[in-house]
C-alpha cells in the first residue's frame, strides 16, 4: 500500500496496479500544511483531505488517524467521519498527544487500558462491518518488544481488526512478532527509519497482510522538484527537464479528462 499525500498520486497508485492505497498522516501534514507530523491537522481537515483521495480511486483507501484526535468519544467520531468520507479503514496509535513520528525518540504511551477503551469505542462506532480499525502500538521503542506483543494482544481482545507494530528494529523482530500475534498485521517500510527495508513477499511469508510505504512517493517527488527548481534558478529555463515531466496529455489521461468535451465525468 503506497502512501499518498493527494488524490492525483492515489490515481497513480491505482493505475500502477496496487490493490489499495494508504493516506500518510505525515504526508498530509508535510505536503498540505508544511508542518511536521505531530498531529497539527484537525480531524475535519484529515477527513476532508483523505476523502478527496478516496473519491478519486476505486481501490480501498486506509488512512492514518494519529491518536484518534482525542479520547474514546473522539475516536468514535473519527471512525464515523472517515466512513462518511469514503475510506475503507484507519489506524489509531497508542501514543499520547502531541504524538511524534513513530521512528523518532521521545515518544510517550497511553496506559494500555486507556487505549483499549479507545479501540472499543472506535470499533463500536463502525456502521460498516467491513471498515477496518487497525490498532498501532509504538511500544517497541518505549517499553520493549515484549510489551509491544502484550499490548497488541490486548488491543485485539478489545476488538481491533488488525495490529500495526511500529518501528520494529530487525527482521527477526518482524518474524517473531508475527509468530506471537496471530492476527492481520500491518508493516511499515518507511525509509530512513528504525526498521529494515524488507520486501513485500518476505513480509507476506511471515504473515503480514498490509505493507505501507508512507512517504516514498512524497520523498521522491520532493527530491526531483528541488533538483528541477535549482536548475531553473541557475539556467532560467525548464527545457532540459521536459523529458522528465508528466505531459499535459498524460495528466489529462490520469484525470479521465477530455478537454474536447463540454463537461468532465469525474
Amino acid at each position: 500500500m503506497p502512501g499518498v499525500h493527494n488524490a492525483a498520486t492515489a490515481r497513480l497508485v491505482e493505475r500502477c496496479g496496487f490493490d489499495a492505497v494508504y493516506v500518510s498522516g505525515a504526508g498530509l501534514s508535510n505536503a498540505t500544511a508544511g508542518v511536521p507530523d505531530i498531529g497539527l491537522l484537525s480531524r475535519g481537515e484529515v477527513a476532508q483531505l483523505a476523502g478527496y483521495i478516496a473519491k478519486a480511486v476505486r481501490i480501498p483507501v486506509v488512512a492514518d488517524a494519529d491518536t484518534g484526535f482525542g479520547g474514546p468519544r473522539e475516536a468514535a467520531q473519527t471512525v464515523r467521519d472517515f466512513e462518511r468520507a469514503g475510506l475503507a479503514g484507519l489506524h489509531i496509535e497508542d501514543q499520547v498527544f502531541p504524538k511524534r513520528c513513530g521512528h523518532l525518540g521521545g515518544k510517550e504511551l497511553l496506559p494500555a487500558r486507556e487505549f483499549c477503551a479507545k479501540v472499543r469505542a472506535a470499533v463500536k462506532a463502525k456502521r460498516d462491518a467491513g471498515f477496518l480499525v487497525v490498532a498501532r502500538t509504538d511500544a517497541r521503542a518505549v517499553e520493549g518488544f515484549d510489551a509491544a506483543v502484550t499490548r497488541a494482544r490486548a488491543y485485539l481482545a478489545a476488538g481491533a481488526d488488525a495490529v500495526f507494530p511500529e518501528a520494529l528494529e530487525t527482521e527477526r523482530e518482524f518474524r517473531e512478532f508475527a509468530k506471537q500475534v496471530r492476527a492481520p498485521l500491518m508493516a511499515n517500510m518507511t525509509e530512513f527509519g528504525r526498521s529494515p527495508l524488507l520486501g513485500v513477499r518476505r513480509l507476506a511469508r511471515m504473515g503480514y497482510r498490509m505493507v505501507i510505504f508512507p512517504q516514498m512517493a512524497f520523498r521522491v517527488s520532493m527530491k526531483a522538484s528541488e533538483a528541477c527548481l535549482r536548475d531553473l534558478k541557475r539556467a532560467g529555463t525548464q527545457r532540459s527537464w521536459l523529458g522528465r515531466m508528466q505531459t499535459r496529455e498524460e495528466l489529462y489521461d490520469l484525470l479521465d479528462y477530455d478537454p474536447s468535451k463540454a463537461s468532465w465525468p469525474g
